[in-house]
């Protein structure tokens, strides 16, 4: 399968609910831009909106690179939440895997995220954070490509 998120330029909307350990969930929304430039690199900027308004919007600005022809990739990573982020994906036949690690954290914060495509406009995002092997919050949404 060849992928529409990520390797192609585009926005998409998604909706879905974030977990905080001993939480209840909460209700978001967002959107997600992506764009590409002649030399391999990308720049993906996401910003998510919770609905109960108790909780910050967090925006997330990842900049990455994959070779021609390749199907792993890394990128850099910056969220309102934290600074300094270094990642690796991988781009399987149904889904894009992430891996991410923020830097001098003391707690050893480390995360996935995994995209699986439910046909070219659709994809299912399912995201955790963990401080060292503890999970501390996890993410599930519906992205959807606009237009």
């Amino acid at each position: 399968m060849t992928h529409s998120f990520l390797l192609e330029s585009g926005s998409w909307i998604i909706k879905g609910t974030w977990l905080d350990k001993n939480q209840k969930s909460s209700l978001f929304k967002g959107a997600i831009i992506i764009t590409w430039d002649q030399s391999n690199w990308f720049i993906m900027k996401t910003k998510i909106v919770f609905l109960s308004g108790d909780r910050q919007d967090i925006t997330f600005e990842y900049k990455g690179f994959l070779p021609a022809n390749k199907n792993q990739y890394a990128y850099v990573l910056k969220r309102s939440d934290f600074e300094k982020i270094e990642g690796e994906g991988w781009l399987t036949n149904d889904s894009i895997i992430k891996r991410y690690w923020i830097l001098g954290d003391n707690r050893r914060l480390n995360g996935f995220e995994t995209y699986f495509c439910l046909d070219e406009n659709t994809y299912h995002l399912t995201s955790g954070m963990m401080a060292g092997n503890h999970l501390l919050n996890t993410l599930e949404g519906i992205l959807e490509r606009r237009g």
